[in-house]
């Protein structure tokens, strides 16, 4: 294979899985919509998981400015799911920590979304199954490459 065909079959394998990506993404999305929460709430949500991440991460992490990403953390404390409280790293800066209430909403979300789409996967051959699996990994590291 020359270096133009394999560049050639990049770009298409890119073009490809990147729109297998915006079908799931789509596919997710009309799981979320049957939650409590909004996908953009969820993955703030999800985010917080750990010890907490400062605004602008979360802004970053969704692709949205500052504002955006505040006017979503204002509407998840409202809804008694997250707090901010003084970054222990930077007293200047705060960051964004699920409380109690946020990390079952959390849980209760996974549950519902990891059921449904336990019924979509089950409709699958034991061998898309399997290469389903086999494949993930492969995501994990696109997906690690990406977050750098």
């Amino acid at each position: 294979m020359t270096t133009n065909e394999r560049d050639d079959s990049l770009q298409a394998l890119a073009s490809d899985f990147r729109e297998a990506l915006r079908h799931s993404v789509y596919l997710v999305r009309r799981l979320d919509s049957d939650g409590e929460l909004s996908a953009a709430q969820l993955s703030t949500l999800k985010m917080l998981l750990d010890d907490g991440v400062r605004v602008g991460e979360i802004a970053r992490n969704l692709g949205v400015r500052v504002p955006s990403a505040t006017e979503q953390i204002i509407k998840l404390e409202k809804a008694g799911l997250a707090r901010r409280e003084p970054d222990p790293n930077d007293s200047r800066a705060v960051r964004v920590v699920l409380t109690a209430d946020g990390r079952a909403a959390v849980a209760a979300a996974n549950k519902s979304r990891n059921a449904v789409m336990a019924g979509i996967l089950s409709s699958l051959s034991d061998a898309d199954r399997s290469a389903l699996a086999a494949a993930l990994p492969v995501i994990d590291k696109i997906n690690a490459t990406l977050q750098n």
